[in-house]
């Protein structure tokens, strides 16, 4: 099959609501989809650059931790584990 055909089969499955593209969930076509991946990706890139990798590390413990009840910040308190939120701090960057 072509490129150009195996684009559309994906097309056609994106619009009966199938996830074609990783990261494009709720897209309606295969474009949207693969616009949708991309700024997610960008997204987390763009924090991970502002917090640094550490904090962002950190930043994922911490929603880890988090259930329906208790915000991460809670139930890592009751368990004692300890989250460095100094690691937080976005970098500052001189650009």
């Amino acid at each position: 099959a072509s490129k150009q055909q195996n684009r559309q089969e994906l097309d056609e499955r994106a619009k009966q609501g199938e996830t074609v593209v990783p990261g494009g969930t709720g897209g309606k076509s295969l474009e949207a989809q693969e616009h949708l991946a991309e700024g997610r990706s960008k997204g987390g890139q763009t924090r991970r650059e502002q917090l640094g990798t550490e904090g962002y590390q950190e930043m994922g413990r911490k929603g880890g931790f988090s259930t329906m009840e208790k915000s991460g910040e809670e139930r890592a308190e009751e368990e004692g584990v300890e989250i460095d939120e100094s690691k937080f701090a976005t970098k500052n960057q001189n650009k």
